[in-house]
């Protein structure tokens, strides 16, 4: 099973990253809060990003560890748990990760929490109805 992280996976877009927390949906695990965005699929089925705010973690060191922290739980949980309930469905997803906790999780909490929110996700993905791609005439 291929794990890696490949940087057309990161959501660098302004305009998708201002679409996503001004159109998106948001589920909240504590420490956690994924903001999500539904979008027809192209040749990226999911991007992400994740937000770890100076205003609550204040070194630097600190920030630096929780993003490999939520970055890994990512990593290990999306083929699993995000990719067959969008295969299934046909949508892409756009997602920002934002850490909310003052104090650092243990690398354990965070990966349940991912695993919750990643869920959650692809069960939403189901629900929609399938996107239709026009055929050519």
């Amino acid at each position: 099973m291929d794990h890696k992280l490949k940087k057309d996976e990161k959501l660098c877009s302004r305009t998708a990253v201002n679409l996503l927390f001004d159109q998106g949906k948001s589920l909240m695990a504590f420490p956690l809060r994924a903001a999500y965005r539904l979008r027809p699929r192209g040749e990226h089925p999911v991007q992400f990003l994740i937000s770890i705010p100076k205003k609550r973690i204040r070194r630097a060191v600190m920030r630096v560890t929780l993003r490999r922290r939520v970055r890994e739980a990512y990593r290990l949980t999306r083929r699993e748990l995000l990719m067959p309930g969008l295969d299934q469905s046909g949508w892409g997803v756009d997602i920002a990760f934002v850490y909310l906790d003052k104090a650092p999780a243990p690398y354990h909490v965070i990966h349940e929490k991912m695993t919750s929110l990643l869920q959650r996700i692809a069960t939403a993905a189901e629900q929609q109805p399938p996107v239709n791609d026009p055929e050519p005439q």
